[in-house]
């Protein structure tokens, strides 16, 4: 490896995310994200490897290795130069059935290969070739590099760079990752935790789907996605304006009454995925790197509550904590001295870019679909897509929650928002989360042969037992007990 150009530390997630790959290093590592991307035309493969160097050069910190022995602190490391290398795949000559096969292979095995976190770069490319002019460009990195929102722009600057055969300079300047790990580091930690503990006082006992095992395997998640009609999205969107409030907080307020729901709490915990790219930080909406976070949302359900109100109050508890969303889970947690809150995540995703909405190519190949693949270690993980039509998204470890669970799940939180968004008003207690399968099973299942019951009183059925067996045990109470005679009399 060549000489460092830099030193950096560690994001509150970036150490999270260090932990669970070293905590087991032969299994599965779920933090790995990969995007596909369709390209149709003709594709370059010497001008894609001078994007992929450029890429490096533009943002250094894709360059990073992550160290933690022999250390006070794990810290990344910089090269100052680095190679990524583009792997090459033709499958043109396959009969479709088997090209599409083999490309599910060849992205899946991508996915699984873990990468080794002290050996950079943390992020490979395969460019797959279909036909003449059909090919997928696949970007895996580990998500220590890179959130959700990066992925989008880190696409689009490697095509942009493609067009330049990877000069840099053609491109605008970018503010560098450092700037934002240096804004983080002048935070106030004490004042963030002051209010992490107010937020979390009296909190009795974390809200758990699932029972916890700490040494439970990774696995890929499995995955049931819903997408509401149009006329509903604009119905939520409506009412979230109504509201003075975004459409996130109104998605959460419904998962935390279902999550109530499911548990059986009406103090409810779950994981929240927060952008942390501060407005203090000019620029930070393009710059490429984990910005995210995870923090605990509290929402305590009353049943006499309408729901609108539920939303502005959830709104406002929220607002309180948006300066304090920087300070690391672990931490956040620690206030409260439970352990672990949650064990279920919701992730809001919003993208600031499209790539396939550029202009083709140098050699005029034009960008296609572009599918993505991630995952979290939590046990259920909800991913919501915000747009024209509201996609749901219920990822589930399927070791620990079956299908049919996760289907349920995603069901009645369709069938709570179809009930908010027209009838806003009504009392949170009063919302109505069966199906009619659902609530034919409540009334069928269980229950044994039905048999004639005689006229007459409880009291009158004493009274009989009493006269046929004076003497047997009628009332037990610790070590005492009462004869019906002595009841009786």
């Amino acid at each position: 490896m060549s000489r460092l150009s830099d030193m950096l530390p560690l994001s509150p997630l970036q150490r999270g995310m260090l932990f669970h790959s070293l905590y087991d290093e032969g299994g599965l590592d779920v933090y790995a994200v990969q995007v596909t991307v369709e390209l149709r035309g003709p594709v370059n493969g010497d001008r894609l490897r001078a994007a992929a160097g450029g890429l490096l050069r533009r943002h250094p910190n894709l360059r990073a290795g992550f160290w933690h022995e022999g250390v006070p602190e794990p810290v990344q490391f910089v090269p100052t130069e680095l190679g990524l290398p583009v792997a090459d795949l033709d499958l043109a000559g396959l009969p479709a059935q088997e090209r599409a096969e083999a490309l599910e292979t060849a992205t899946r095995t991508a996915l699984a290969e873990r990468f080794v976190l002290h050996r950079p770069p943390l992020l490979r490319l395969l460019l797959v070739r279909l036909g003449p002019a059909d090919h997928r460009l696949v970007v895996t990195a580990h998500h220590i590099l890179v959130d959700g929102w990066s992925m989008p722009l880190l696409v689009r600057d490697l095509l942009d760079l493609y067009d330049h055969c990877g000069d840099t300079s053609a491109l605008p300047a970018v503010r560098p990752y450092r700037d934002h790990l240096a804004w983080l580091a002048r935070q106030d930690t004490d004042a963030a935790r002051r209010a992490w503990a107010e937020a979390l006082a009296g909190l009795d006992a974390p809200t758990l789907l699932t029972v916890p095992d700490p040494g439970r395997a990774p696995v890929r998640p499995g995955v049931r996605e819903t997408m509401l009609p149009e006329g509903m999205t604009a119905a939520l969107t409506a009412l979230a304006r109504r509201c003075g409030i975004t459409p996130s907080t109104l998605v959460q307020c419904a998962w935390a009454m279902l999550l109530g729901v499911l548990t059986g709490r009406d103090d409810v915990v779950f994981g929240l995925t927060v952008a942390g790219r501060p407005a203090e930080v000019p620029g930070s909406e393009s710059m490429v790197g984990l910005f995210i976070n995870t923090v605990p949302v509290r929402v305590a359900l009353r049943p006499a509550e309408p729901f609108d109100r539920l939303l502005r109050r959830v709104a406002a508890e929220q607002a309180r904590l948006l300066d304090h969303h920087h300070l690391g889970l672990d931490d956040v947690q620690r206030q409260a001295g439970l352990g672990d809150l949650f064990d279920t995540l919701v992730v809001i995703e919003n993208y600031p870019v499209d790539p396939s909405a550029r202009a083709p190519l140098a050699g005029g190949a034009t960008v296609g679909e572009i599918g993505a693949r991630d995952a979290t270690h939590y046990p259920l993980t909800l991913a919501v897509g915000l747009g024209k039509r509201i996609v749901l998204q219920t990822e589930y470890r399927p070791d620990v929650i079956d299908a049919r669970h996760a289907e349920s799940i995603t069901r009645r939180l369709v069938r709570l928002l179809e009930q908010v968004a027209v009838a806003s008003a009504v009392p949170v207690g009063r919302f109505d989360l069966l199906d009619d399968d659902e609530r034919a099973r409540l009334r069928t299942e269980g229950t044994g042969p039905s048999r004639p019951v005689r006229a007459g009183t409880v009291a009158d059925r004493f009274a009989e037992r009493a006269a046929v067996s004076p003497g047997a045990t009628a009332v037990v109470c610790g070590q005492a007990s009462l004869t019906f005679a002595q009841v009786s009399g």
